[in-house]
């Protein structure tokens, strides 16, 4: 049996061999690990919205970085709040990454020997669980427990390179930005010498949480942003994605998806997932990019939207305005003016809060280009799933009153 297996990988970072764009940013930090392999230990922090593939570069920096023949890790933090396990998954990620590489993996094994752990549940992994006291003393001589690395896996590799992804919970204690400013500065003044690279991954309002928490950490940054992708960058990424399993896209086709993509990482994964299913000529057709749009917003929709504003937004006026925004078509912007001519009394007095609400919630942004008073949709899919949940909620209600 032939089955299919889809190139997209929603929710999940981008193979290394999909990655796209970004080159510029790679440049950056690639600058930076070459500064590091002078001695010099060199902090980046990597900002970007939600969706916008933090965690594809990431991952794609780490490929590139282990082939200039340094120890490189990802390390994961989502809902990590304590700095006994933000150090915890530090220590076991270097191991597990050692562990891929026999001379390494004897080496650090023999270095952390009572703290190590075969598990062998569907293959055998490494797991690093010190009890809780040595675990502090880690937390305290982070530099030069680190060092010892460096250390040990020389001369097989230059330094070491750490991603400490989606730190978005643990920035909010301020123990870790106290934390992290006192391992700065004790590198500075005592490791004249310290190949590492560390690079926390965060939204961008965390540097001013962190920066409230230690004004002065702030300044050890080098700050590297990523913002949507172009056009061309979301072309190249369906045309390689969709090549990877022998299926032809035709141009209109290619537009639609593109358009619909708004340059989000997130959203070309559910519409290329979306459109993937769809097909059963290995060629994607007009039709099936439309089909599509529907079933990515669809997804995009329950598992954004509802969370977010559907079931936030719980008033009946809200969610009669929201009705209201995708009665007449699917829009992709809107004038508060128009809409306010369409509002009964009792929503034109909460529509200011509505408009505020959805703002807050990602969902809208203002038009600069258009002027003052219009508002445009974040991206297709948010509007398109609006529209949809507008009309099945009217057929609903015609199924009930009828």
């Amino acid at each position: 049996m032939n089955e299919k297996v889809s190139p997209f990988t929603p929710g999940n970072p981008a193979p290394v061999e999909l990655f796209v764009g970004r080159v510029e940013q790679i440049r950056e930090i690639l600058r930076y690990v070459g500064q590091t392999n002078s001695g010099r230990q060199e902090n980046v922090f990597l900002a970007g919205e939600r969706g916008i593939g933090k965690s594809s570069l990431a991952a794609f920096l780490q490929h590139l970085v282990s082939k200039e023949d340094f120890l490189a890790v990802h390390v994961f933090l989502g809902g990590v709040t304590t700095l006994d396990e933000l150090v915890r998954r530090i220590f076991e990620q270097i191991l597990k990454e050692a562990d891929m590489q026999r001379t390494l993996s004897d080496k650090l094994s023999r270095f952390f020997n009572k703290y190590v752990k075969q598990v062998d549940l569907f293959g055998v992994s490494v797991s690093f669980n010190p009890p809780a006291n040595d675990l502090k003393d880690l937390i305290r001589n982070f530099p030069e427990a680190l060092n010892n690395i460096i250390e040990e896996i020389k001369p097989e590799k230059k330094g070491i390179f750490i991603a400490l992804d989606d730190i978005n919970g643990i920035s909010n204690t301020p123990e870790f930005a106290d934390w992290y400013k006192s391992f700065v500065d004790n590198v500075s003044i005592h490791y004249p010498r310290f190949p590492a690279l560390i690079m926390p991954i965060g939204l961008p309002e965390i540097r001013d949480t962190l920066s409230k928490h230690q004004p002065s950490l702030m300044r050890v940054f080098r700050v590297v942003e990523i913002d949507k992708l172009s056009d061309k960058e979301v072309e190249e990424f369906f045309k390689k994605s969709f090549e990877r399993v022998g299926i032809e896209v035709e141009p209109e086709a290619m537009k639609i998806m593109v358009m619909s993509s708004s340059g989000l990482p997130i959203l070309m994964h559910e519409m290329g997932e979306a459109v993937f299913w769809l097909d059963e000529d290995k060629i994607i057709s007009e039709e099936d990019a439309f089909k599509g749009i529907l079933n990515a917003a669809d997804s995009i929709g329950r598992k954004y939207l509802e969370p977010k504003v559907y079931r936030a937004i719980r008033s009946e006026r809200y969610r009669s305005i929201l009705r209201k925004l995708a009665s007449e078509k699917i829009i992709i912007g809107f004038r508060k003016k128009e809409i306010e001519a369409r509002l009964n009394e009792k929503e034109r007095k909460v529509f200011d809060n509505f408009l505020r609400k959805m703002r807050e919630q990602g969902v809208i942004v203002a038009d600069i280009e258009r002027g003052r008073g219009f508002y445009k949709f974040v991206n297709l899919l948010y509007a398109v799933y609006i529209w949809m949940e507008s009309q099945r909620t009217v057929k609903l209600n015609n199924k009930y009153y009828h």
